[in-house]
């Protein structure tokens, strides 16, 4: 190929191999504490146990199922195993050891018993034959004894009058249960099984190579474990290192042969991934995309900080706000009198569904403190005078996202790319996406009502201006700044004190200027801010009829804007229409807030 899509390849494989590494790195993290299984081995969900007798004659089936509460409901589900390792199939015939569906155990699905179900059972026979040939053990004997007796068409017709018919063939995996022992735990298989596991070449030819991972010579694997846990993904896993046609391939490196990892290095890294996403506490999903993180000492501690810093609720804002002051003053970050390392690796992984494979769409690493330190640089980009009800302190990344979207569609997820955008950018301190803010006026100028500029809304704006503009920075914009003389920020107070005017005016108006002449205003205020005006002069004549202190306020309000403004604009760029939106929520919240302080 050209020198360009070498250069290219070289690029992924380069940003694919830091991901891999540190999963690997925290693979070995894990084992070292006992909480993932050992190469070989692999964590399942299992539904039934087929009960021998030493014969190899079936005794019975029993379910391993536990009921558990899921919101108002109470469910059973299947309970999780350590078995053999599980194969990866696409479509052809592959069978586990010790632990399948009924197509490979029994021979058998909800459809009976056709040609495609008995040559997985076939499958399944060959291989347990094989793999326990030297076996001389009780639950070795009762396996192949049953394999070698069992019929799959002969059952099918006394187990379709049984009541656990339907659960049996539902899909779900079935393992091997005699005298109180489960079939992978009897010590003469497992041996048997380790020992396969450290002698076999491999089903994959032996290639070798470099592996990408760990630098080292090794047998490549052909084709990489599934990923598990990503909402949209294929409920039966996808993945992360895929290749599945000759486009995707070069320098005739077929398959996951062309991106080389070694087996060791294939098992750790999904293993790592498919832990770290079944740990609920410590994923949070957004938008479309699944975001996992870990830190690289393997800590939960970490991970429960970077929780709160990223997911606020009203519950640990407390918590938060002692984080940040910590950054501030330079201090050692304390968190249940664990005390955090700010110079410890940390990596956040971002991953949505693709059909079968699944998308990166961020992975950022950095030291712990510098990544809060960001974090806590774009609350406080985010700050802004709230309104009285308003409980919530700091806007999580998921809740800016839901003020791009419209809350009467069916759907309201927000544009997929752009949440990951939004995640990296708060993540590394980095500039926020040009659609954030551009989504953010949008909504402004479609909806109505209260919510048409929300505290949420103005938040986005301020942040997106003071870092991607560097507007004023280090000037305060919490609240109303009177100091300001810019045109668009000095036309939405002059809107807004206009709409005070009205609604005095006309006690209980359910539709005011802002309903009608907001959005027009916003873009082209020389057409719109003569009616305004011509308006205001004749509701400022009957205040002075009904209420003359309120009269005056107003004017001298009018007087102080209106005495910095030059004229009236013909257009508004895209930037000073959020100036002016800021203008007009300032002005509103002012009045608002000194309403509050006299009550």
């Amino acid at each position: 190929g050209s020198y360009e899509a070498w250069n290219n390849r070289f690029r992924r494989l380069r940003g694919d191999k830091v991901i891999l590494q540190a999963l690997a790195k925290h693979y070995e993290n894990l084992a070292a504490e006992g909480k993932v299984s050992k190469e070989g081995w692999c964590e399942a969900k299992v539904s039934y146990a087929i009960e021998l007798m030493p014969d190899g004659k079936v005794k019975g089936f029993i379910s391993l199922k536990t009921e558990e509460e899921r919101g108002k409901k109470k469910v059973w589900v299947s309970t999780t195993r350590m078995v053999p390792q599980m194969v990866t199939r696409s479509s052809g015939v592959s069978s586990n050891f010790l632990c399948d569906n009924s197509k490979y155990m029994l021979g058998i699905d909800k459809d009976g018993s056709s040609k495609r179900v008995l040559e997985c059972f076939q499958a399944a026979k060959e291989k347990h034959l094989e793999l326990l040939e030297q076996a001389e053990g009780e639950m070795a004997a009762s396996i192949k004894a049953f394999f070698e007796t069992w019929n799959p068409e002969k059952e099918e017709e006394k187990l379709k009058e049984s009541e656990i018919w339907e659960a049996l063939t539902d899909g779900g995996n079935l393992i091997f249960y005699m005298n109180g022992c489960e079939a992978q735990e009897d010590e003469e298989i497992k041996e048997l099984w380790n020992e396969k596991q450290n002698s076999c070449d491999g089903e994959e030819g032996g290639n070798t190579g470099i592996c990408l991972v760990t630098g080292k010579k090794a047998e490549i694997s052909r084709i990489h474990r599934t990923i598990k846990g990503v909402p949209g993904a294929q409920s039966s896993g996808a993945a992360l290192v895929s290749f599945n046609a000759p486009a995707f391939e070069s320098y005739g490196k077929e398959q996951s042969y062309n991106a080389p990892v070694g087996k060791y290095a294939e098992f750790a890294y999904t293993t790592a991934l498919n832990y770290l996403l079944s740990q609920r506490n410590y994923t949070f999903q957004l938008g479309d995309t699944m975001v996992v993180y870990w830190a690289e000492n393997g800590q939960k501690a970490y991970q429960d900080v970077f929780s709160f810093a990223l997911v606020p609720t009203v519950d640990n804002r407390e918590t938060i706000r002692e984080i940040f002051d910590c950054i501030k003053k330079d201090q050692p970050i304390k968190v249940e009198d664990i005390e955090m390392d700010s110079e410890q690796r940390f990596y956040i992984l971002g991953l949505a569904p693709n059909a079968a494979r699944l998308s990166v769409r961020f992975f950022y690493q950095d030291s712990f403190g510098k990544i809060l330190e960001h974090i806590s640089e774009h609350y406080e980009r985010m700050k802004i005078v709230q309104p009285s009800w308003e409980t919530r302190e700091y806007m999580s990344i998921r809740d800016m996202l839901m003020e791009t979207v419209n809350q009467n569609s069916r759907d309201k997820s927000p544009i997929p790319n752009m949440a990951a955008m939004v995640m990296q950018a708060v993540l590394s301190g980095g500039r926020y996406p040009a659609s954030l803010y551009t989504d953010t006026l949008i909504r402004i100028r479609a909806d109505q009502g209260e919510r048409k500029l929300s505290w949420g809304r103005t938040a986005i704006l301020k942040a997106y201006l003071i870092r991607n503009t560097n507007w004023k920075e280090g000037v305060n914009y919490m609240g109303l700044n009177k100091e300001n003389s810019e045109q668009p920020y000095l036309l939405g107070r002059l809107f807004a004190v206009l709409e005070f005017i009205q609604k005095d005016t006309n006690p209980g108006i359910k539709a005011t200027i802002r309903d009608r002449y907001f959005n027009s205003a916003c873009a082209t205020p020389a057409s719109v801010f003569p009616i305004l005006i011509k308006l205001m002069n004749s509701h400022i004549k009957k205040l002075e009829r009904d209420n003359l202190g309120a009269k005056i306020s107003y004017e001298n309000q009018l007087t102080e804007i209106m005495g910095k403004l030059d004229e009236f604009p013909r257009r508004l760029t895209l930037e000073e229409q959020g100036k002016f939106d800021l203008g007009y929520y300032h002005q509103v919240q002012d009045k608002y807030t000194k309403r509050e302080d006299r009550k």
